[in-house]
């Protein structure tokens, strides 16, 4: 199975002005990606808006994918549904186009029990052979799994390989090493502040939205970590923060859309009716991208 590891790209969705996938901006955004080190890239997550795509646009993302990649680095897609049912159709179909691995968020709206989401997960692993990132985000989902529930599925189901934590909890992160710690086992931080701090901890990497706007920074944190000079490793943690500060404006979703189209890269709106910042937003992520986005996009 593919390796999880290292620095994998949460990819947006590219889009025309109208909402429609702009198929042409999301290939040269993969290959951006691609030509700055990144270690995988990653479409439909949170910062891919599956949430208000159709099936079959989910579908021809990762059609896209695949297609542009050509096997150069792994293909992870987001194939998360709240029905078992739906989720196990997705997931059957991106194995069928070629996709290498599947990150799968929990069911969300209606409450859910750890025996539910146990359930879920081992369906979906029943029916692909696909390796399985788990995707905990309770803020968004309303469901958080336990630690217990991660050690229990990793030790049953070969293809469950990792979880990505993006609950902002470090101490969440350190029990799902803990729990996994003697298995084949990856833990990802889905926190860009937190990368450095979970390989420390025996993770594995990190799955970052912060790579859409510097993802050379997002590079130079798990290579520096992997030479051992931690220095290097910290001043490129520490070289986000001002970018991250910019969440406070809205959602984060439509504040990294917003700054990378201001970078010039033109990945278009979020599809609405997501997407609305304020004037003053706008302006406060300019101000951030003008002052610190020079001194870091070359590194």
């Amino acid at each position: 199975m593919t390796e999880i590891k290292g620095i994998i790209a949460a990819m947006q969705t590219a889009m025309h002005e109208d909402g429609s996938i702009n198929e042409e901006e999301l290939r040269r955004q993969i290959n951006r990606q691609i030509d700055a080190g990144v270690d995988a890239v990653f479409c439909l997550g949170t910062n891919g808006e599956f949430y208000i795509l159709s099936a079959e646009e989910k579908i021809r993302v990762m059609e896209i994918f695949v297609d542009e990649v050509k096997g150069r680095v792994p293909v992870y897609a987001g194939t998360g549904c709240i029905s078992t049912e739906e989720t196990v159709a997705l997931s059957k179909k991106a194995e069928e186009i070629g996709v290498d691995v599947l990150s799968v968020i929990t069911p969300y709206f209606a409450a859910v029990s750890q025996e539910e989401l146990y359930q879920h997960y081992a369906a979906v692993a029943r029916a692909v052979s696909l390796p399985i990132v788990m995707y905990n985000i309770p803020a968004r989902t309303g469901a958080s799994l336990a630690p217990g529930t991660v050690g229990r599925l990793a030790k049953d189901f070969q293809n469950i390989a990792g979880v990505k934590d993006s609950s902002g909890n470090f101490n969440n992160i350190l029990q799902y090493i803990q729990e996994t710690q003697d298995m084949d086992f990856a833990v990802l931080s889905g926190n860009d502040a937190l990368i450095l701090w979970t390989l420390l901890a025996g993770g594995k990497g990190g799955i970052t939205a912060i790579a859409n706007i510097l993802p050379t920074v997002m590079v130079d944190i798990y290579q520096n970590y992997l030479k051992g000079d931690m220095e290097k490793a910290k001043e490129a943690q520490n070289a986000i923060a001002k970018i991250r500060e910019c969440f406070k404006y809205g959602n984060p979703n439509s504040v990294v859309k917003c700054a990378t189209n201001l970078i010039g890269q033109p990945v278009g709106p979020c599809r609405k009716p997501f997407g609305i910042l304020s004037q003053e937003a706008v302006e406060g992520i300019r101000q951030v991208i003008d002052t610190y986005y020079a001194e870091y996009k070359n590194k």
